[in-house]
């Protein structure tokens, strides 16, 4: 059974709690994925990146040297303001408050990565997400989604599903690269040029 969406204001009652609720500056795990999302770019540097759900801006600061500009997005202007204090020295990095689907942030991206964030949303909000993403991405970018594959049993999905359910609704697209390690999964995406 998939879990309902999330209601409105849970990400900003959890900040309100915690200014850093999943450890990102010091869990182990979040740094050696943080690695692999990285490494998983092969060194390609990007015109115009977007980082959906960017938290306190951790992974945002790593990967900024990749970047010409990058706009971080999150739901969360607390979670932003400490994003924007650390990434204050890089130049290439803007914050938006942005809710995709609803409110996708204007600009096209050769860049696209959704870290640890679609199995927030039930069927209907991946679908929308697909639809934004579709929107955003310019011609040849890349759709990095990196994803853990533990329980998530308040979430409307698990990792698997979540990306399974994305990669249906967004069509057409070419897997670039596919990894899975016993806590999380990367996936690589390119939108097809062409109807397949």
């Amino acid at each position: 059974m998939i879990a309902p969406a999330l209601e409105p204001g849970y990400f900003d009652a959890l900040y309100a709690g915690n200014a850093d609720p999943w450890g990102f500056e010091t869990s182990p795990y979040e740094d050696a994925k943080y690695a692999a999302t990285l490494a998983a770019l092969n060194g390609r540097r990007y015109a115009d990146a977007i980082e959906v759900g960017c938290s306190i801006g951790v992974l945002t600061a790593r990967l900024a040297p990749s970047c010409d500009r990058l706009l971080g997005t999150d739901v969360a202007e607390a979670a932003l303001a400490v994003a924007r204090k650390r990434c204050a020295g890089l130049p290439q990095v803007r914050f938006a408050l942005s809710t995709l689907p609803d409110a996708p942030p204007p600009g096209r991206f050769d860049l696209i990565l959704l870290s640890e964030v679609l199995y927030y949303f039930d069927d209907a909000g991946i679908a929308g997400v697909a639809d934004a993403v579709r929107a955003m991405a310019l011609p040849g970018a890349d759709i990095l989604l990196v994803h853990w594959l533990g329980p998530t049993p308040d979430y409307p999905h698990t990792g698997d599903s979540a990306v399974g359910t994305f990669e249906a609704a967004l069509g057409n697209c070419e897997v670039r690269r596919r990894e899975r390690t016993p806590e999380y999964r990367l996936d690589m995406l390119r939108l097809a040029t062409a109807p397949r």
